[in-house]
């Protein structure tokens, strides 16, 4: 099946993008091998987006903007993606089911944090437990909260959650932090967080809600207990770029470098929302490159159109066969 463009991953950013390619009056898919928002269904309230007076569950706001991409014509396939071909003027996707093209391609697959992997961290995600202090640290005002990392991000945002929380324990595998010193320096100056040393959780406790961190001290071989309410994990990220990486230009982490425009330097090929490179990933932005990245989508075709003659894209299909 052919159309004007073709986005993958169902995300703030790909659904914004869906919003302006389709309302552009381009015919525009979403692919997404699962239900729409991304990263958004482990926030139970977003209270940061521009617009929402009250509190919204990331969940409800991904239904609200698929219902306004369906409004302008989307359409949404839920398939895993198994190869796609970026070069050339007509744009390949191959899922399990059939095989799609299109002129113009929006990569919206976002990243992952990276997790701990250890008992309660999934069951309570979302309840207490969150890898992002910029989204959800308003929510713990005058409570106890850890944060588990030893990096830039995790010594930032603990300084971050010293605006809100009453008590931020920042705890850490090693005897130091890897952060840069001007930072650590800040974090050691505030009265309001306090370092564990040497120390890895092995599980946390609560129900409904986050209740309890069970932590071992590896340098003196003792396991204890720290009261918590929230729990901050910052182990890294993980771009979500395995189908693409070799093909374009990513930063050292593997995140992928656009400019402005969100183009990527292969022709009719954007990527927006988390799986850029960028400084700030939050809803906001992610629906922001989205529009973006549909808009530039819909000037590209416009100014490429003599290279699409009718069924150019049934050619390259029966040509990838």
């Amino acid at each position: 099946m052919n159309y004007d463009v073709i986005i993958i991953g169902a995300g703030p950013a790909g659904l914004s993008a869906a919003v302006y390619a389709a309302r552009g009056e381009l015919k525009t898919a979403v692919f997404d091998k699962g239900i729409e928002g991304g990263q958004m269904n482990l926030t139970d309230e977003i209270e940061n987006y521009p617009g929402f007076e009250n509190v919204v569950t990331g969940y409800e706001m991904g239904m609200k903007m698929k219902a306004q991409a369906e409004k302008f014509g989307a359409e949404f396939k839920y398939e895993e993606i198994t190869a796609v071909s970026l070069d050339g003027y007509c744009k390949i996707v191959e899922t399990a089911n059939a095989t799609y093209c299109a002129r113009a391609l929006i990569i919206a697959t976002g990243a992952s944090p990276r997790r701990l992997n250890i008992p309660g961290e999934a069951r309570l995600t979302g309840r207490g437990v969150s890898y992002c202090a910029v989204c959800d640290g308003a929510l713990y005002r005058d409570k106890v909260v850890a944060v588990i990392g030893g990096g830039d991000s995790a010594v930032e945002e603990a300084m971050f959650l010293t605006k809100f929380a009453k008590k931020v324990y920042l705890i850490h595998r090693r005897s130091e932090l890897r952060a840069e010193k001007v930072i650590q320096n800040r974090a050691f100056a505030n009265d309001k967080i306090e370092f564990i040393w040497d120390t890895v959780p092995n599980e946390i406790e609560g129900d409904p809600t986050v209740q309890n961190l069970k932590l071992f001290n590896r340098k003196e071989n003792r396991a204890f207990e720290l009261p918590v309410q929230g729990v901050f994990i910052y182990v890294g990220i993980l771009p979500n770029n395995n189908l693409f990486e070799s093909r374009l230009d990513l930063d050292e982490a593997g995140f992928v470098k656009t400019n402005e425009l969100m183009q990527t330097k292969l022709p009719g090929v954007y990527v927006a929302g988390d799986l850029r490179h960028k400084p700030l990933r939050q809803v906001v932005t992610a629906a922001a490159d989205g529009g973006i990245a549909g808009w530039s989508a819909e000037k590209w075709i416009e100014e490429n159109d003599e290279h699409f003659p009718k069924g150019t894209c049934d050619i390259m299909k029966k040509h990838m066969r």
